[in-house]
């Protein structure tokens, strides 16, 4: 009996405790990512800024037309790749989605592209996949995209 009462005694303990341990591999990869992505931004001479959340983006191609917002559809030309420069995906005439239904680090990036514009996006992997594999894109990996803003659907 003093087992059993002890053992439900500890238990939320032993939750809270798991859940730092979570919390605490989540800041730790952030860390890491952050890391990569800064190594990435200087190894490359890219002018990126960090627009939230650890999400990097540099214009590379800034035009006057209206941006995206989170309830858009939008248009892209894009290529994405590993920071070892593998390529995991592509499309070269640009394909239109919604952006509620595609990445967090996109739902972040996109909206800084001017309609028209270009830009590259650094995207931790907790904005990303986080600890899922997908295809060939490792988990715990950062991602880079070559983003054309083509259209906004708004």
């Amino acid at each position: 009996m003093f087992q059993k009462t002890l053992f439900v005694a500890l238990l939320p303990y032993s939750m809270l405790l798991s859940g730092c341990n979570k919390e605490d591999k989540v800041a730790k990869q952030a860390e890491v990512d952050r890391a990569i992505i800064e190594r990435y931004i200087a190894d490359n001479g890219l002018n990126a800024t960090e627009v939230s959340d650890g999400v990097f983006v540099e214009i590379t191609n800034e035009t006057n037309g209206g941006f995206a917002n989170s309830n858009s559809s939008v248009t892209c030309a894009y290529k994405g790749y590993l920071t070892d420069g593998k390529v995991f995906d592509e499309s070269t005439t640009g394909i239109t989605f919604g952006l509620n239904q595609v990445i967090r680090g996109w739902q972040i990036g996109i909206p800084e592209i001017p309609e028209g514009g270009s830009g590259i996006l650094l995207i931790p992997s907790g904005k990303a996949y986080g600890t899922e594999s997908v295809g060939s894109i490792p988990a715990n990996s950062v991602l880079v995209f070559e983003v054309d803003l083509i259209d906004v659907l708004n």
